[in-house]
């Protein structure tokens, strides 16, 4: 993956657009809300709520790929890893549901740690490598972990526990508004991320690293700080897909996994965050249509889309559409 087969948005183009029309991103943002709001009355409420996991799990990747410039091939290790220790907690403890998927994200920023440290010090196709090799050190982990984690046949029963209100524990059209407020704020602690002087450096550094440690800045330490904000975010994420689903399987800390959830965010368009709910929305939607009708080959037309998108919008569905608008707007 190289920045000339996809192009994120720079932050001046973001700032440009935001300065001149501050209006519409109010708008765009009421128009999402009324989208998660209406989502379950529209789709099933499971596929609903595995779309606004999918969204937040892309958003964290993106805040590493489009705005620091990392692409990591490892996210499932945290994605997954918060689904493993949600499950548990949420099993062993008893404890409401967010209280386990806070323990989950929290559990994937002390492992993103050591591995965000050791996985900085390289660059481009390297750090995609090392962090694909520390995930893959956790599928072993966790495969070989029977006695806690299940090895095969993973954890079973998650409770879905919510302060013993029986509609949200028993019913996923009402989990879904439940769950919907975390989504909500992880959302919300991106944008702050990208929008804030942190994010500003962090895209410098990912335009020009030796620059901005010209400046003055640790290029290290903030790509290591991005790394692990990206998988606490991811890690929430994880743990309510933990939750949503009832069980957690070695799926969640397979390679594909970190594979699908790039083709999510290349497809939207990274560098912009709305492109990973966008791209989400179309590839969850579309597996699910595919696996409805019986069709066996999702893996081929899912890659096929990923085929011509990067072909023919280099920015992404979303990038390329807000590209397009704000040129006939000049």
């Amino acid at each position: 993956m190289t920045q000339s087969a996809v192009l994120p948005e720079t932050t001046v183009e973001v700032e440009a657009s935001v300065a001149r029309r501050p209006w519409q991103r109010w708008a765009l943002l009421a128009a999402g809300l009324v989208v998660a709001l209406t989502l379950p009355w529209v789709i099933y409420p499971p596929v609903a709520m595995d779309i606004a996991c999918w969204a937040l799990f892309a958003v964290a990747l993106d805040i590493l790929l489009g705005y620091g410039g990392l692409l990591s091939f490892g996210h499932a290790a945290f994605w997954g890893g918060s689904a493993y220790v949600t499950g548990l907690v949420a099993l062993k403890a008893g404890v409401p549901f967010p209280l386990a998927v806070l323990a989950g994200a929290l559990a994937a920023m002390v492992l993103a740690l050591p591995v965000g440290y050791l996985s900085v010090r390289r660059s481009g196709i390297y750090f995609a490598m090392v962090t694909l090799a520390f995930a893959q050190m956790v599928f072993f982990v966790v495969n070989q972990g029977g006695k806690v984690t299940g090895g095969e046949n993973g954890l079973q029963s998650v409770p879905t526990s919510f302060f013993g209100i029986e509609a949200v524990e028993t019913d996923s059209f009402y989990f879904y508004y439940a769950a919907l407020p975390i989504v909500v704020a992880g959302l919300w602690f991106a944008w702050r991320i990208v929008h804030s002087p942190f994010g500003r450096v962090l895209v410098s550094i990912r335009d020009n690293a030796p620059r901005a440690r010209a400046l003055g800045y640790d290029v290290d330490k903030y790509k290591v700080a991005a790394f692990v904000l990206s998988a606490g975010l991811a890690g929430l994420a994880g743990g309510l897909y933990a939750i949503s689903h009832g069980f957690v399987s070695l799926q969640e800390v397979n390679w594909t996994t970190s594979g699908k959830v790039v083709l999510i965010t290349v497809l939207g368009g990274i560098g912009t965050l709305w492109g990973g709910v966008v791209g989400a929305a179309i590839i969850i939607t579309l597996e699910d249509q595919l696996a409805s009708s019986g069709f066996e080959g999702t893996g081929t037309i899912t890659g096929a889309v990923f085929v011509v998108v990067v072909l023919l919008f280099r920015r992404g569905v979303w990038g390329t559409a807000r590209h397009l608008l704000a040129r006939r707007r000049e």
